[in-house]
């Protein structure tokens, strides 16, 4: 587990330091909504990927508690764990697409940044 923040400590460092260098050609109002923006949606998939995952691994342990009690519907449990993990996931798809949508091509960008 030390190494796990050791790692994500010095990602998050060289992420801030690079994200900084990126943003150097433009004003300083642009740096600072950009820089918030960036944060924003970093936390904003890492909530995203978090929900999702647990959801995942309800799903797991119901199918492996069905299975475990019933294995002759083993086929049936399965098709629906596919099912809803997929479902799950499309979630976890659909924050990232509005997560990169806010960060790259943000509607509102004009009324911030004049």
């Amino acid at each position: 587990m030390k190494k796990f923040y050791y790692s994500l400590g010095v990602s998050t460092f060289f992420l801030l330091v690079c994200a900084t260098s990126a943003f150097a050609a433009a004003s300083p109002e642009a740096i600072s909504f950009f820089s918030w923006v960036a944060v924003a949606t970093g936390i904003g998939m890492g909530v995203a990927a978090v929900g999702t995952g647990i959801g995942q691994g309800h799903g797991v342990q119901g199918a492996c508690d069905g299975i475990a009690r019933n294995p002759e519907a083993s086929g049936k449990i399965l098709t629906a764990l596919i099912l809803g993990l997929a479902m799950i996931e499309s979630l976890a798809i659909y924050a990232l697409v509005i997560q990169l949508i806010l960060l790259y091509a943000n509607p509102f960008l004009k009324y911030i940044v004049g």
